[in-house]
Formats: structure tokens, sequence, C-alpha cells
């Protein structure tokens, strides 16, 4: 195996030394205080926490799914990741990343005090929010243990044990210690910078693969591989793509994802994400990179950012995989019969076509992949734990050495509890699809409505995120019987039936309780100023502000997002034209994606605007 040769060996050793060698230089940088250890400070210029959120959204389970889906799927996996949603990072750039920077807090928990108050309902509504951060982040650290210790055992020669599954393990261990440990020391500062060179062994690695399928494979090699319609990324009411004749296995495969209904299933996709999207991020690493940026300006470019660097080279390397497996692999994919592991395709891909050299730097890149994301879940969580729970409650006058110290600390423990959730669970996908399916759509109603309805209140968003958070517990249970409702997997069908009832909470309990503290809801829309349902709230600001605008910028934005949707699909689709040596479809892509470019440029970019007129930051105040 090419992951045996010395050079590899070395490149890998380089790369991890690199790594913790970064987390403790700047440590110091680091652990001045709360705002520095978990927002670097607002001092990151944005093009770096851009491109560390690319890396962090750069994990190996997401690279292995789309890999499959593109040897499936062809062209159409494109449409795809909308399930998750990927043009969520189109609606951040837009306006909610400004909006929610305007805010100056540390965390999503202390968010919810400066748009609700501190109320009996605020309170509660602060408690539920930490609560689901934190099972976000100890359900998503037990994945990553367990992903980090199965990629590790596969590539990495070196035997930690003599059973499999111990090897793993040990192996899970040791890299989660050594990922911990420059979080640890570093904080916001660490993962930022560590990502940056993550991300740069990952794009080079990526190049790397997308160069060598071009050269080893020619479209003629596809297309004999592949069934008709496979390139084409347009589809009708049904997919209407059939394996028969090339390999059965696929036909089966697609039955059993039950989206042969394309345009059903797309639209489905299209309707969640985009009310996922305008709720905002979740409480972890995303919303902490956009409270990090040093201005609300820098935290829409910072969004924008991550999906220009990421798109191309990422498929470069997942359609370079794909088609090296297409070409070479599917022999012995279809002699698999009913057993096939389409999840086989990356790792065979890589021992077979990688060469000395390229395959240590590929196998760091993926290691980085895990480790970024890793990284900045285990930043997330103190800043849950410190600055809204212990600090709030508990120790509301400590130093800064003090909260810094309990940071290491809770690190430490939610990494404990996520590795001993990794060693005790089996099988991890289906619980990280509910979080990402159920669990999300119960936070969207809550988080939809705190943006934009001025009558909305603690009490509303406490019992709204309850319902959502009790109705994905009770998907949970009816995932395990019927994995699949009207041909669509359980999570996505039953959406509508989390929303509807975390819609009922959040009115229900607004209307039924007395409306927050005007002068929480005044300061919140004078300083955000978002649009939507505010219209008693700015009648009391006119009378101190007469020049008050109200933000009468829906339309423009809601242009700017379809375009910025169509540029991040053009993005995309451009990385697989070009292994694919598709040139027409390539200048296609490129032309696409420069009319959108110069649409963002005047309709966006040109308009973007730091704070209303009027407002001063005040960045430090919370310190």
């Amino acid at each position: 195996m090419n992951g045996a040769h010395p050079l590899d060996l070395a490149i890998i050793a380089a790369y991890v030394a690199a790594t913790v060698a970064i987390g403790f230089w700047i440590s110091k940088k680091a652990s001045k205080n709360l705002r520095s250890y978990f927002l670097g400070g607002n001092a990151i210029p944005w093009y770096f926490l851009g491109l560390s959120n690319a890396s962090g959204m750069f994990d190996i389970s997401g690279t292995m799914l789309m890999v499959y889906w593109l040897f499936v799927y062809g062209m159409k996996s494109v449409w795809i990741p909308w399930l998750w949603p990927v043009f969520n990072q189109i609606v951040m750039m837009v306006y909610l990343s400004v909006w929610l920077r305007r805010s100056e807090v540390l965390t999503g928990a202390d968010w919810i005090r400066f748009r609700f108050g501190d109320g009996r309902g605020a309170q509660l509504a602060h408690l539920v929010v930490v609560l689901f951060a934190l099972i976000n982040v100890v359900g998503f650290l037990a994945y990553g243990f367990i992903g980090i210790g199965k990629f590790a055992s596969t590539f990495i020669p070196l035997q930690l044990a003599t059973d499999p599954a111990t090897n793993a393990n040990l192996w899970g261990l040791a890299i989660t210690a050594l990922t911990t440990l420059y979080v640890v020391k570093g904080g916001m500062f660490s993962v930022v910078f560590t990502e940056v060179l993550q991300f740069v062994i990952m794009t080079a690695a990526c190049i790397g693969v997308g160069v060598i399928a071009m050269q080893q494979v020619s479209p003629e090699m596809v297309d004999a591989a592949t069934p008709d319609g496979w390139r084409d990324l347009w589809f009708g009411w049904r997919l209407d793509l059939d394996w028969s004749g090339v390999m059965e296995a696929a036909n089966q495969k697609i039955t059993g994802d039950g989206w042969e209904l394309f345009s059903l299933f797309v639209g489905l996709c299209l309707f969640k994400g985009v009310l996922a999207s305008m709720a905002g991020p979740a409480p972890n690493y995303d919303m902490q990179r956009v409270l990090s940026a040093r201005t609300p300006k820098e935290a829409a470019l910072m969004s924008g950012f991550v999906s220009l660097v990421l798109l191309v080279p990422r498929y470069m390397l997942i359609t370079g995989l794909t088609v090296l497996a297409l070409a070479f692999f599917s022999d012995k994919l279809n002699g698999m019969g009913d057993q096939i592991d389409f999840e086989l395709i990356l790792p065979f891909a890589m021992r077979e076509f990688i060469p000395v050299g390229l395959f240590g730097l590929l196998v760091a890149a993926l290691l980085a992949a895990f480790m970024s994301t890793y990284a900045a879940t285990v930043n997330a969580a103190p800043a849950y734990v410190v600055n809204d729970i212990y600090k709030r409650y508990f120790n509301p006058d400590a130093s800064d050495n003090t909260y810094v110290r309990m940071s290491y600390a809770t690190s430490v423990i939610v990494v404990l509890a996520g590795t001993a959730f990794g060693f005790v669970i089996n099988d991890l996908k289906n619980v990280v699809n509910w979080i990402v399916g159920a669990l999300y759509g119960g936070y969207v109603a809550a988080n939809l409505l705190k943006w934009h309805w001025w009558r909305f209140n603690g009490w509303g968003y406490f019992w709204g995120m309850t319902g959502g958070i009790g109705s994905a517990m009770a998907i949970a249970v009816v995932v395990e019987n019927y994995p699949r409702l009207g041909g669509f997997e359980t999570n996505l069908a039953l959406f509508p039936v989390t929303l509807v009832v975390s819609l009922i909470g959040c009115v229900a309990g607004s209307l039924l309780t007395e409306p927050d503290d005007p002068q929480v809801l005044r300061e919140f829309y004078r300083k955000v100023r978002p649009w939507g349902w505010w219209g008693p709230v700015r009648d009391q600001l006119l009378a101190e502000h007469p020049d008050l605008q109200a933000n009468r910028d829906f339309p423009r934005d809601a242009v700017n997002v379809a375009v910025g949707i169509a540029w991040q699909t053009s993005l995309t689709a451009l990385g697989i034209f070009i292994v694919l040596k598709d040139w027409r479809s390539t200048i296609i892509s490129l032309a696409v994606i420069a009319v959108t470019s110069l649409v963002l440029k005047f309709n966006w970019y040109d308009r973007l605007q730091d704070y209303p007129e009027g407002v001063t930051p005040a960045v430090g105040a919370a310190d």
C-alpha cells in the first residue's frame, strides 16, 4: 500500500506536528479574556475566517457520501446537498451574517438575552438553547471520534492493536487528544490558523487528485461505464436514470434512497432549506465564525468566501475519485452483487491510483478535514458552558484567567463525553441524520420568528423549541420502525409535522403571555434592523430617533439569495465539469458564475452596511 512509504508517513507526521505547534505558539494571545478565547478578540481578518469555515465544512464522511452520490446519480447529484441545505451560506452572505454580527455577543445563547431580555421566559429560552447546543456538540464529537479512528486505522499502516475495532478506537483517542490539545491551548485563534493550514493542504491534494483523474480517464471511458443521462444536470418529474445492464446494484440504491420522483424531492429540499437557512445558523462553530468577524460587513464577506474557495477544489476531488472508480473499479463493484458497498470507492481509488507523496498529502488533507470540524466543535462547547451558565448563574465577577481556565476544563470534559459515546454507539450515522434532519427541523420555526416578529417573546421561543425538540424525539422512534414514508427518508417527510408543532408552540406561547420588555425590543431593532413585522417597536423608536429608517430590503435580499444559489450551484458544477473534461459545460458554468458575480457585486457587495445610520459599534463591552 502506498501509505507505507516513508515519504507519505513523513508528510503526515509533519502536518500533525505543525498543527500542534501553531496551537501552542498562539496560546498566549488567545488566553487574554473570553472574547479573545472564543472569538479571537474580533481581530481575525474575514478571509482567514472564511478559509477556516471552509476547512471545517470539508469533512471526510460528507466527501465519501458525495462520491457515492456522484457515482450513482451523475450530474444530478449537484442538487442533492440541498437536503442539508448547502445554500444556507448564501442566506448568511446576503443578510443574516450582518444581522447576527451586529449583536456583538459571544454565543448563540448570549444572543437570546440580547433579543428577549432577562425575564422568566427569556431565561428558559436561554437554557433551551444551551441544551440544544450541547446535544449538538456531544453528538458530533462522538461522530468525529469514530470517523477519525476508522480513517486513521485504514490509511496509516502503524497498528496500535491487533483487533481492528480496538486499533480504530486507539487511533481515535490519539488524534482526539492531539486535536483537543491545540484547541484548548489556543481557542478560536488556534482553530482558525490551524484550519487555514489544513485548507491549503486539502486544496493542493484535491487539485492533484483531479489532475490525475483527467490524465488517466477519458470522457469515452466515463460514458462506457455510465447509463444515458448520467451527464445531464437538469431533470424532469422523475429521475429517469437507468443502470440496467451497467450496474444493477445502482438501480437498487436509487430505489432504496427513494428519490425517483426527483422534482418532488428537490422541491421538498428547497422548501425545508429556505426556511432552515432563514432561521440562521445553529449554535455551533458556524455561528462562532460569524460572531468572530471584525465587522458585520466582514462577517458577510466571510460567509460568501466559503463557497468561493471550497466548492471547486472539493468537487475536483470528489469527481476525480468517482471517475477513477467508474473506469477501473466498476467490475469489482459489480462482482459484489447485492452486497455492494459504494463507500469503498474512496479508499479503493486512493490506494490504487494516488502516487507516493500525493498519497501522504491526501491522507493528511482528509485527516485535516476531520480535525478541523472536530476542533471547531470543541471550541464551541465551552462558550456555552462557561459564558452562558458558569459566568451568568454562578460566578459573574470572576477574573478573565478563571474563565479561560474553566474553558480549558470544559473542553476536556465535553471531549471525554463525546469519546465515551463514540465507544458505546456503533451505528452513529442514524443519530447524526436525526440531529441534522429532525432536531434541526425543530429549530426552524422559533429561530425564524425571532428575527422577523416583534411580538414573538422568550416564552414563545421556549415552547417552540421544546415542541420542536419533543417532536424530533418522537420522529426518532418512528424512524426505527419506518425509515421511509411516502418514498422519502422519514426525517424529511415529517419535517412539516415538526414545523407545525413547533410553530404552534411559538405562536401560542407568545400570545398567551406578556410581550418582552419594550426597551429590550427597541434596542434589538435599533441595532440589528431586520426586516419583518416590527411596526409597533419602530413607532416607539421614532419618538427618540425621528430619522430612523425601516429595513425595506426584503425584495433585494430575496433576489440576491436566488442569484447567490445559482452562483453557488454553478461553482459546484464547475469542479465536476473540469475533471470530466466537458469543456462546453465548463464555459457555460463560467459564464453563469461571471454574470451572477456581476449582479451580486452591484446588488449586494456595493450595498453592504456595517451598522444602520446612527448606531455605533460597542465590541468589548461584553468582555
